[in-house]
């Protein structure tokens, strides 16, 4: 009996529980769960105390969502005594009929009680009621030797019943508990893939499947979504379907309704070869297509397959459809969010300058999204020639580049770092003979005057070509930002590691500095934004250190296969923050 009163309470998530049966002075409580001293201890409840015994005396159900509300019971002790706010009870019926107590659901808040979870307590109390009977026919065979014979078989028969009872509780448990799955886990996808991944095992309890596979409708066909963990045979087979094809799927898509194929019979005189062959294959019988509607057009088809004859009943289908609909919710939002990402990242791309053509440097970058993140951010990397001063015969032109990272990281700070791009470009050609600490300076106080939320970190450098030398000359200003890395040609690393303040509106306008290093043929400069080296539960300076490490032992190797190992070895895990590497290689000195 305190069993069931434990399947009420966490069946339908309330503090307190009671299998009471009601005599004539008192309430007898053989399972509960929740009730205070001393009563838990007595086991048992004065009838003052008891709102069972309108449901023994009514013989129907009692559902109060609010006693304190009710008039019947505002004053009853059950509430003041007992904290009885929302109370359910189902009658607990003996084989001939007569109601013998109440199996309740008690809860200390007021509670509107929905209809599937009085339709649960009710199949409970269904299988509680058939305990009982079992309970007492096996007394009333050990008091009547001389009907043994019956009481066993009419024991039997009440086992039989409570089993089908337990079963159909059980069935109703699974049932409840995938719709609540369904909406628990499906509340929380961020993308097809994750959606596809939580489908994997959100089915399992109701008529275990052997296989679950999502379809997505795009134009006039059904594209395959595959897991992204395990490889399913069937969608490396089948992984676009025409609207017109002869499958389950496709019928649902075009009819827009539940197509259910039960056996391959019906495979067969349905559907065409390439499907019963298919089907076959897989080893499919029985088949469930249910459509994803969204809010304003249907999303694709959800797949329900099973590898032995399966009977879907109504209850089952009806759970199978309700699930579907948190299924596609779930489809919508990604489709949705998977929408924006793409813009975004393809706003990302547009934003992001196409590296200047050279035959003096080589020059290399790279930009990686975030793994986890829905939106784009505010890292960013340019490069570009300055113009040649006035009477300068230098064949070579100098070089700008910039590496920066723009707090935030949503399409805000993607249209502030497009701005703080653009101004910073225009700061740096403005101001000849373009300083880097001049155009910061100048960037500095266009920001604390303009209505912009500008902030983040950025270095902005300058590469010169020295005259009549093989060797270059770099200049730079560090607005806050990791430490731009030097390789010199003999596998030396050295972090630059003078910096001002980050890039602050707030901070108003001063004067920036600039730094000056002589750069060997062959010097490889790496600049790079955080993402890089920060992760949550890591050492940054052990990043630091090892990509120090990964620049000294790989710097030889071109450039792109330089950033591309680099990339590889720090950003696995997949990156929590978007990821910018910019890298600039002097000329090696020429061979005698």
């Amino acid at each position: 009996m305190d069993r069931f009163a434990r399947l009420v309470s966490r069946v339908l998530s309330v503090p307190a529980a009671f299998v009471s049966l009601v005599e004539d002075d008192r309430q007898i409580l053989p399972g509960m769960i929740g009730l205070p001293e001393p009563w838990s201890e007595n086991r048992e409840l004065p009838l003052t105390h008891s709102l069972c015994r309108y449901v023994v005396a009514s013989g129907r159900r009692l559902v109060v969502p609010d006693a304190r509300a009710d008039e019947r019971f505002d004053t009853h002790p059950a509430v003041t005594d007992l904290g009885v706010v929302a109370y359910a009870g189902m009658p607990l019926t003996d084989a001939d009929g007569r109601v013998l107590g109440s199996l309740c659901a008690i809860d200390h808040q007021p509670r509107a009680w929905k209809a599937g979870e009085l339709s649960d307590l009710e199949d409970l109390a269904a299988a509680c009621s058939a305990e009982l009977c079992l309970r007492i026919l096996s007394a009333q065979s050990q008091s009547a030797q001389q009907v043994l014979g019956t009481a066993r078989a009419a024991a039997e028969h009440a086992r039989s019943d409570a089993q089908r009872l337990e079963r159909e509780a059980q069935a109703g448990l699974d049932h409840a508990e995938l719709l609540l799955r369904a909406s628990e886990e499906l509340a929380q996808t961020s993308g097809l893939e994750d959606v596809r991944r939580r489908l994997r095992d959100l089915f399992v309890g109701v008529g275990k499947p052997s296989y679950v596979g999502l379809l997505v409708a795009e134009k006039d066909e059904l594209h395959r979504v595959p897991d992204p963990d395990i490889t399913h045979a069937a969608e490396r087979e089948v992984l676009v379907l025409p609207a017109d094809a002869a499958f389950p799927s496709s019928q649902a898509l075009r009819e827009r309704r539940t197509v259910f194929v039960a056996d391959r019979e019906a495979m067969v005189a349905g559907y065409g070869a390439k499907a019963v062959d298919f089907f076959d294959r897989m080893g499919f019988i029985t088949v469930l297509c249910l459509p994803l509607w969204g809010s304003r057009a249907l999303l694709g088809v959800l797949a329900i397959c099973w590898d032995k004859r399966h009977e879907v009943g109504v209850t089952e289908r009806a759970t199978l459809t309700a699930a579907s609909g948190y299924v596609a919710q779930a489809v919508e939002r990604a489709l949705y969010l998977d929408e924006r990402i793409s813009v975004a990242r393809e706003l990302q791309a547009a934003m992001l300058t196409d590296l200047p053509l050279t035959d003096h440097v080589e020059i290399s970058a790279v930009y990686q999204p975030a793994a986890h993140d829905h939106m784009i951010g505010g890292d960013w990397y340019d490069a570009y020639h300055l113009p040649r001063a006035a009477g300068c015969d230098e064949e070579t032109p100098a070089l700008m580049i910039t590496v920066g990272d723009i707090t935030g990281h949503d399409m805000h700070a993607a249209t502030i770092m497009g701005q703080i791009r653009s101004m910073l470009r225009q700061a740096t050609l403005d101001h000849p003979p373009h300083s880097p600490a001049t155009a910061l300076t100048a960037l500095d106080a266009a920001c604390s005057v303009l209505p912009m939320e500008a902030s983040g970190t950025l270095v902005h450098a300058r590469l010169d070509p020295v005259a009549s030398s093989p060797d270059w000359t770099l200049t730079w200003s560090n607005a806050g930002h990791p430490a731009p890395l030097l390789r010199t040609p003999d596998g030396h690393v050295t972090e630059l590691v003078e910096h001002d303040l980050l890039l602050h509106r707030s901070l108003g306008p001063f004067d920036r500095t600039e730094y000056q290093r002589p750069l060997a043929p062959g010097s490889t400069l790496l600049l790079y934004t955080d993402g890089l080296v920060e992760r949550r539960g890591h050492d940054m300076d052990a990043a630091v250190a090892r990509l120090i490490s990964l620049l000294a032992r790989h710097g030889r190797r071109p450039l792109d296969e330089v950033l591309r190992r680099i990339n590889t070895r720090l950003a696995d895990p997949a990156p929590e923050d978007d990821i910018v590497l910019l890298a600039v290689r002097t000329p090696a000195a020429s061979q005698p």
